[in-house]
């Protein structure tokens, strides 16, 4: 029975953010606020993206499915961290606890493949715009979604039974304010050397080679844009690139921070660590669809038109 309780344990309790638990009431509002800006800002982007036919082009599809995956990372960890900091909900069910870590890595994996698509998205816009319709047709989207959604599912499930196999004797007290694989498999007091190789290759197999094809796709950019005559065209080709490069600066950056901030900052306080971690999650899912209003005109003129309807009603 003892053996059984440490392998199947009940629960985990969250501490939160250590050392700030007498404000965890009044940092929870930002990031209620910053929750309900990212759920209502992608859900009318899926909404204009859903009926407006001028915007079924490649792009949007991928900025839809963007907008789709930062809806599940900021709702599978906010929510939680409201209810730890408002009503001392603290404890999650260890079945709870690998859901919601498998929908955190997923989710992250997806973004970075997404971006990655984008690129790709822009490159062919750019560098071959007549041939632009015959390459990426619907098949070829379809084809892509599936893929992103396959590479990420497979990769990150394994994660899940890499901690299923860990025995949780020794505590069950977590100190963050969500689940997430290398922080879960700390708890336990069995060799976790096969959790940490695999979490240091996921990132690797993964978001790094994404990172690489990016700046690829982007140095044939700049080269297809330099090489334009007109100064005009140039800055055209430039601002369609504008909103993604602008979302990928906001996903890659505080993720690179976070890792090398584990990693190399020792000196770091944990409480700190784990307030970046947390607005890592929740702030660039509520950014990606302002940015996207902001800076593409054809959502831009869609969300006025939207609004104006509205009002004129």
């Amino acid at each position: 029975m003892y053996n059984l309780s440490c392998y199947n344990p009940s629960s985990f309790i969250f501490v939160g953010i250590p050392g700030l638990e007498k404000f965890h009431i009044w940092i929870g509002i930002p990031f209620c606020v910053i929750y309900a800006v990212a759920v209502v800002g992608n859900c009318i982007l899926l909404y204009l993206i859903a009926v407006e036919h001028s915007l079924h082009e490649p792009m949007f599809f991928f900025l839809s499915m963007l907008a789709t995956t930062d809806l599940i990372l900021s709702t599978a960890t906010v929510p939680k961290l409201l209810s730890n900091f408002w009503i001392g909900s603290q404890e999650i069910t260890f079945s709870g606890c690998l859901t919601q870590m498998f929908f955190l890595h997923f989710s992250f994996v997806v973004d970075s493949a997404i971006l990655l698509a984008m690129a790709f998205d822009r490159y062919v816009a750019i560098c071959f715009p007549l041939r632009y319709t015959t390459i990426l047709t619907p098949q070829v989207i379809i084809k892509l979604m599936v893929s992103i959604v396959v590479r990420s599912f497979s990769i990150i499930l394994p994660d899940v039974f890499l901690l299923k196999r860990l025995p949780f004797c020794r505590t069950h007290i977590i100190p963050h304010t969500y689940c997430e694989h290398i922080g879960v498999a700390q708890l336990s007091s069995a060799d976790i050397s096969i959790n940490i190789w695999y979490g240091f290759a996921v990132p690797l197999m993964t978001v790094m080679s994404d990172v690489i094809f990016i700046a690829v796709s982007y140095a044939f950019i700049l080269c297809a844009v330099f090489q334009l005559s007109s100064q005009g065209a140039r800055q055209k080709a430039l601002s369609t690139c504008g909103s993604h490069v602008c979302v990928i600066l906001m996903f890659y950056t505080p993720a690179f921070f976070s890792i090398l901030a584990h990693r190399f900052g020792h000196s770091v306080p944990q409480n700190v660590l784990i307030l970046f971690a947390n607005l890592y999650v929740a702030i660039p899912p509520a950014l990606n669809p302002i940015v996207y209003g902001v800076k593409t005109k054809q959502t831009q003129d869609k969300f006025i038109l939207l609004f104006s309807l509205k009002k004129s009603q």
